[in-house]
């Protein structure tokens, strides 16, 4: 034992869990260190990262997620820029390595005023993660092929923070005592931001598109003048098939059973519940 060693440090934290990311191990090193065997070492939370994400500024602006993650999985360097659909993942291992397997969520019974809990399996929902494929191809009903690019969790929180101080904005210009023309103006300037904002996401979900005879298109110039004059009817095309690549990274929801006495209070017999890893239910 040398004169500096730490005489406790066989309490310190240890990985207790080993995951592998949807994504697979594409990222650059400094993004998130290349592992042997392709799978990361997930340690338990500090107290202080419990502080972090206890911390409402901190969540906000996601510095206070991005700090956990690099704290627990010191193979993630920039937790800025891990894809979206690996967020899942990530928290899911943090979640167990820190308290447990097991974590109960709350909700309301559909169409019974019944709140109620249920016991989650963590390592399943691991599991049905680990086996998700996240393509990477969409094709459009007029032949055209769009290669997607993921949403970094950068995007993300920019993403969020945009639209929250937007509605923030109009909820403000809302109640305020501005005149009916003022207050137009100023919905018309937020609606404005908000549609570029959509329009900003979608181009960057767009890493080229394939035309019907094989050219590849990557000029982001050129995509953003095909989107900007598309038809409404494309793009909502383009933006279902893009939400429904986000959700394969994503934990499905579960589909529970009403009981006896609940179908007679108007449940219906099946239902389903969301599961979400955020600050409602991350802690014990």
């Amino acid at each position: 034992m040398t004169e500096n060693t730490n005489p406790l440090n066989k309490y310190f934290r240890q990985a207790a869990i080993y995951v592998s990311l949807p994504s697979g191990s594409d990222y650059p090193p400094h993004v998130v260190t290349p592992t042997q065997t392709g799978e990361l070492g997930v340690m338990p939370m500090t107290a202080k990262d419990e502080i972090r994400f206890k911390t409402p500024d901190a969540l906000m602006n996601g510095q206070g997620v991005v700090d956990a993650i690099q704290s627990c999985v010191p193979d993630i360097k920039d937790a800025w820029h891990i894809k979206s659909y690996d967020l899942d993942t990530i928290l899911v291992a943090m979640r167990i390595a820190t308290y447990g397997e097991t974590m109960e969520i709350n909700f309301n019974v559909p169409g019974v005023n019944e709140n109620v809990s249920h016991t989650v399996n963590l390592p399943s929902i691991l599991d049905q993660l680990r086996s998700t494929k996240v393509d990477s191809v969409i094709e459009l009903k007029d032949g055209l092929k769009i290669t997607v690019q993921p949403l970094t969790y950068k995007d993300m929180t920019s993403t969020s923070l945009q639209t929250f101080q937007q509605q923030k904005m109009y909820s403000a210009v809302q109640d305020s005592q501005l005149s009916d023309e003022d207050k137009a103006s100023r919905f018309n300037d937020a609606f404005k931001k908000l549609t570029d904002l959509n329009s900003s996401i979608l181009l960057k979900n767009i890493n080229h598109v394939t035309m019907t005879d094989g050219t590849e298109i990557s000029d982001a110039g050129h995509i953003k003048e095909f989107i900007e004059n598309a038809s409404a009817t494309l793009v909502k095309e383009i933006e279902g098939k893009l939400m429904d690549l986000r959700t394969q990274g994503a934990v499905k929801p579960l589909r529970l059973k009403a009981t006896e006495d609940q179908i007679k209070k108007g449940a219906p017999a099946t239902y389903e519940v969301p599961v979400t890893f955020d600050t409602s239910n991350f802690f014990v």
